[in-house]
C-alpha cells in the first residue's frame, strides 16, 4: 500500500465498510499524516491511541471551537446541505461540543446536574421494561431489521424517557437526528433548507418543553437543568434548547449505531453470542468491547490556534486536525489482538467516548445502560442470532451507521 491509495473524503468506501487497512497502514507508516484536500489546504490525520489522547487534552493548542471551524467536517470546500449540516452541529460555537474552556466548563458544570448517578440510575428499570417490550415485537415478527425494529427503538425511547418527550413524539427526533446527520446517505439525503428545517423544528420542540417543564416541574432531567444554578449561573434558553438538540440528535444516533455493530458482531462471532447467554455477568465488559469495536463516531476535528509539535511534525495555527477514534480503537500497541471481538476484553481503555480531557462525553453512563440492559435482555431470551443478509452502512466517514440489518432471532 502506499499511502497515495488513501482517500479519507472518498464517502464510497466508507459506505462499503469502515478502511482498517488504511488506518492500520497510517499507524504503522504515518501516524501523524497531512492527508490532500482537493481545492484546499488539507488537514491532519492522527490515528495512534497515545497521539488521540494527546490531542483530545491539548485544547489550549486544539480548539473545538466553532468560531474556529468546529468539530465536522474535513473540506474547506463543502456543499450547501454539508454547510448547514455543519452550521446546525457547530451552532455558532454555543453547543457544548463546539466550546473550548472555559464556556465549556460553564456549561458543563450547569449539564452536569442532569446525568448524576441517580439521575441516570433512576432510569434502569424504565429502559429495562423497553428492551423487554422491543424485543418482544421483534421476536413475534420471526424475521426484523435489527436497526429499525431494535437499535434504533431503545435510544429513541430512553432519550423520550429521559427529556419527558411524549412516547408518541420519538420518532420525530429519529427524523429529526437523520437530517442533521446522515444528508451525505442517498437514503436519508435532504436539501439545505430541510436540514436547517429539522434544527428550527427541533428548536421550536424544546422551548415548549420547556415551558411546560417551568410551569410543572418533574423528577427529570429536564427540570434538573432549567433548574440548575451554579454561583448564581444557569442555562440561558438558548443553552438548553441547544443541548436538548445535542442529546436527541448524539444521543440517539451513537447508541443506535453501536447496538447495530453489536448485533452484527455476534452474528459474526457466535462463540461471543454463546458466551452471553451463558453467562450475563460479562455483560459490563461485553458493553465496553461493543463500544471499542463500534467506534459509533469515527473521528473529531480540532482547529489548531498556535504551532506545536507532534511525533516529530510541525503543526501549524490554522491547521486542521482529525483524530480518529476507530484508528486508536484498533491500535496494536494498546489493544492485544485489536482484530478479535472479545467480549471478556480486560483492561479495555477505548476511545468511543473520545481521547479524553475537557470534550470526554457526557453521555458516556447513559449510553453504557442502554446498550448492557439491551444484550442482557436479547440474551435472556434469544438464543442465537441469525444474519439474513449484509448489513447496509451509512454513507459517512463521520457516523459509523448502520441503516438496516435483517436477522432471524431464534428464541432461547
Amino acid at each position: 500500500m502506499q499511502l497515495a491509495e488513501i482517500d479519507l473524503l472518498d464517502l464510497d468506501v466508507f459506505a462499503e465498510r469502515v478502511p482498517h487497512d488504511w488506518f492500520d497502514y497510517l499507524r504503522a507508516e504515518a501516524p501523524v499524516y497531512r492527508h490532500p484536500e482537493p481545492h484546499g489546504p488539507g488537514f491532519w490525520v492522527v490515528t495512534k491511541h497515545a497521539d488521540i489522547a494527546e490531542v483530545s487534552h491539548d485544547w489550549e493548542h486544539n480548539s473545538s471551537d466553532a468560531k474556529h471551524g468546529g468539530i465536522v467536517g474535513l473540506q474547506d470546500l463543502i456543499t450547501p446541505e454539508q454547510q448547514a449540516q455543519s452550521d446546525v452541529i457547530n451552532a455558532n460555537g454555543k453547543m457544548m461540543p463546539a466550546l473550548d474552556p472555559p464556556e465549556h466548563t460553564r456549561y458543563r458544570k450547569l449539564v452536569n446536574r442532569g446525568f448524576t448517578p441517580r439521575m441516570i440510575g433512576q432510569l434502569e428499570e424504565a429502559i429495562r421494561e423497553q428492551a423487554d417490550a422491543i424485543i418482544d415485537k421483534a421476536i413475534a415478527k420471526g424475521e426484523c431489521d435489527l436497526v429499525v425494529d431494535v437499535a434504533a427503538e431503545l435510544p429513541l425511547q430512553a432519550i423520550a424517557q429521559l427529556l419527558g418527550v411524549p412516547h408518541g413524539d420519538r420518532h420525530k427526533i429519529f427524523d429529526w437526528s437523520n437530517r442533521l446527520i446522515g444528508s451525505d446517505d442517498p437514503e436519508y439525503a435532504v436539501e439545505s433548507e430541510l436540514t436547517v428545517e429539522a434544527a428550527i423544528e427541533m428548536w421550536g420542540y424544546a422551548q415548549g418543553l420547556a415551558a411546560q417543564r417551568r410551569e410543572q416541574p418533574r423528577d427529570d432531567i429536564v427540570s434538573a437543568l432549567l433548574a440548575a444554578d451554579i454561583d448564581g449561573d444557569c442555562l440561558t434558553e438558548q443553552d438548553f434548547n441547544l443541548f436538548f438538540l445535542t442529546l436527541a440528535v448524539a444521543g440517539n444516533e451513537t447508541t443506535r449505531n453501536a447496538i447495530s455493530h453489536a448485533a452484527q458482531a455476534f452474528i459474526e462471532n457466535p462463540d461471543q453470542y454463546a458466551r452471553l447467554v451463558e453467562d450475563r455477568s460479562l455483560s459490563t465488559s461485553a458493553t465496553e468491547e461493543i463500544l471499542r469495536w463500534a467506534t459509533p463516531a469515527l473521528y473529531f476535528r480540532r482547529n489548531v490556534t498556535a504551532p506545536y509539535e507532534l511525533r516529530g511534525q510541525r503543526i501549524e495555527a490554522g491547521d486542521k486536525v482529525s483524530i480518529w477514534y476507530i484508528s486508536g480503537n484498533r491500535d496494536e500497541d494498546v489493544f492485544a489482538e485489536p482484530f478479535r471481538f472479545d467480549i471478556g476484553r480486560d483492561p479495555n481503555p477505548h476511545q468511543a467516548f473520545g481521547g479524553g480531557g475537557p470534550h470526554f462525553c457526557l453521555g458516556a453512563s447513559l449510553a453504557r445502560l442502554e446498550i448492557r440492559v439491551l444484550i442482557e435482555e436479547l440474551a435472556a431470551r434469544v438464543g442465537r442470532l441469525e444474519g439474513l443478509g449484509p448489513p447496509q452502512r451509512l454513507r459517512s466517514n463521520f457516523i459509523n451507521g448502520i441503516k438496516h440489518l435483517p436477522v432471524r432471532l431464534h428464541i432461547s
